[in-house]
């Protein structure tokens, strides 16, 4: 977001990754999902809050939205299951359902977009201290390594950021690539 009065429009914090095409596995595993990250962000560029905040499907599925639940599903995956920590998720999950895709609690998208890349940032750290042969445990899933995990990190922000490329066309038409 600027700081220009007016309207408030996002800007991406994050540069584009630049993909290596050849990678030792953990650099590529690692690199695909900070590509989806960025991804995610620039999903908003340009954007207003309100923008950013508009329901454009029957969900409750926002741009704004996509930015808490990815903070959430960071959290679950790497403080929860890979480094094994009981600390709560964010969002009050579980006992809030769809908490973080409600909105409701007052939070700017300045501010989830910093406590997103604060997830990142820490999910960064945690696989910086794994190995992808490590095995961990996930209570729907059961027993899966590091390497599985980030696997599906992969898939679930390409999923996401494909409902973010439709959001963000019906609410401006943009179509970026």
């Amino acid at each position: 977001m600027n700081d220009a009065s007016g309207p408030q429009t996002f800007a991406s914090p994050l540069e584009p990754v630049d993909l290596r095409t050849i990678a030792p596995e953990r650099e590529a595993l690692a690199g695909w999902l900070d590509y989806h990250r960025a991804e995610l962000l620039r999903k908003l560029d340009g954007l207003t809050e309100e923008q950013a905040a508009r329901r454009v499907v029957p969900s409750l599925t926002t741009l704004h939205g996509l930015v808490r639940h990815l903070t959430k599903v960071e959290f679950i995956w790497f403080v929860n299951v890979i480094k094994q920590s009981e600390e709560p998720a964010p969002f009050n999950w579980p006992e809030r359902r769809d908490g973080d895709f409600l909105l409701d609690d007052g939070a700017t998208l300045r501010e989830d977009v910093a406590r997103y890349r604060a997830a990142c940032e820490r999910s960064r750290e945690i696989f910086a201290g794994v190995s992808l042969d490590d095995v961990c445990t996930h209570h729907r899933f059961g027993d899966l390594d590091v390497r599985c995990i980030m696997l599906h990190m992969t898939r679930e922000y390409a999923q996401h950021n494909g409902h973010a490329d439709i959001i963000r066309e019906l609410i401006d038409g943009s179509t970026q690539s």
